[in-house]
């Protein structure tokens, strides 16, 4: 750009463009752009709308929770009050009644009121937008919820198995039959009722019987794939290890009630039904470190995706293929794709970006177009990753 003098005195722009030529040689022409007097000067461009770009799935990002964290917020709220009422009424009534068993259900109960609150909180931090620190955004509080509530129910579960365990060895306690059965009875509605709250339907689309096989979706511009909220997820886990313990405590207290002198039932069946607690946590764990070790998802196979995207016409090669997760739906991709020296990239760019969300679901996809080479074979970076 250079300056151009103008009539008064005043200068202004010339813009070089390469469609302007047309002179011998294919010499670029100069245009001056001149400015009227009696046109005023803008002081502010006005933003342009800019249309529907290939590389966009949506046109803007989507403000506040989606339709399913609405959704799993409100199970938690619901669930949250339950459980803080019943939560309540267990701890006068366990020591009402002296029970040790009692006063577990109500501790696990605290700690299903205390991960419900983190993951509502998780939730809400979720929606703030990606900054430059937080490319991704904030999604993974959300996996960081579930993590805290499975800690703090081990951590609780540990505690009351000490305690279990002294009772054992020292049998100076006394039941209240009564108060112990009335309770428990009231802790086994309460479980029912936080697990029929926080219950979450099957996804529409089939992976699996236990989501690890892949089964490719209708074509078309899907939604992420809807596998359940992790923390309202983690957190009917822990509903259902607190009614498994419910009916172990609904159980001793009959039998305390009929028969005091085996009020040893009260230790022992908070001795084994915290352990089965303890192992219903496994899978949401087992889920959780999956993701914060930028693990594959679950529901996605390394070899479908490869071979989906060899499968666009002009790709000759893949490499630099990830596939990781934020939370359980929201999955991301990248890969390197080498195409023919005759192939157009933006046409391959936007059927291999297509492919991968329409059959697979993921929430963002980069990919980088590049001429295939014949040393890429012998490459050892560009070669796939072994079995793990």
């Amino acid at each position: 750009m250079e300056p151009s003098p103008a009539a008064g005195g005043s200068e202004t722009t010339r813009l070089v463009s390469p469609r302007d030529g047309g002179g011998a040689g294919g010499s670029l022409r100069l245009k001056s752009l001149f400015t009227e007097p009696s046109e005023p000067v803008p002081e502010e461009s006005k933003p342009v709308e800019i249309p529907f770009h290939h590389c966009h799935r949506d046109p803007l990002p989507p403000l506040g929770l989606t339709p399913e964290r609405l959704h799993a917020r409100r199970q938690l709220y619901a669930a949250c009050a339950v459980c803080f009422v019943f939560m309540a009424g267990e701890v006068v009534g366990g020591y009402l009644a002296h029970s040790l068993a009692i006063m577990t259900d109500a501790a696990h109960l605290l700690a299903d009121v205390g991960s419900m609150m983190g993951s509502l909180f998780s939730l809400w931090l979720s929606t703030r937008p990606a900054t430059r620190t937080m490319t991704f955004g904030w999604h993974r509080s959300e996996t960081l919820g579930a993590l805290a509530s499975v800690v703090s129910l081990w951590m609780v579960t540990g505690i009351l198995l000490y305690l279990a365990f002294v009772r054992l060895l020292h049998s100076d306690y006394h039941i209240e039959g009564g108060a112990m059965l009335l309770t428990a009875s009231i802790a086994v509605c309460a479980n029912l009722l936080m697990a029929f709250v926080l219950h979450q339907a099957g996804p529409p689309h089939s992976h699996g019987s236990r989501g690890a096989e892949y089964a490719p979706l209708e074509e078309g511009p899907e939604e992420p794939l809807p596998l359940g909220n992790t923390s309202v997820r983690a957190a009917f886990v822990h509903v259902l290890g607190d009614l498994l313990q419910s009916f172990g405590v609904l159980a001793a207290s009959i039998l305390i009630y009929f028969k005091p002198q085996y009020k040893a039932a009260d230790p022992i069946s908070t001795f084994l039904f915290s352990i089965c607690a303890l192992g219903s946590t496994a899978p949401t764990l087992r889920d959780v470190l999956r993701i914060l070790m930028e693990g594959t998802p679950r529901n996605v196979g390394f070899e479908p995706v490869r071979d989906t995207l060899l499968s666009v016409p002009g790709v000759r090669a893949t490499h630099e293929l990830h596939l990781w997760a934020l939370t359980l739906t929201y999955h991301v991709a990248s890969a390197h794709l080498a195409i023919d020296s005759t192939a157009d990239p933006e046409a391959v760019l936007a059927e291999a970006s297509s492919r991968l969300y329409s059959r697979f679901g993921f929430s963002s996809c980069t990919l980088q177009v590049e001429q295939y080479q014949p040393e890429m074979a012998q490459c050892l970076r560009c070669r796939e990753p072994p079995q793990a």
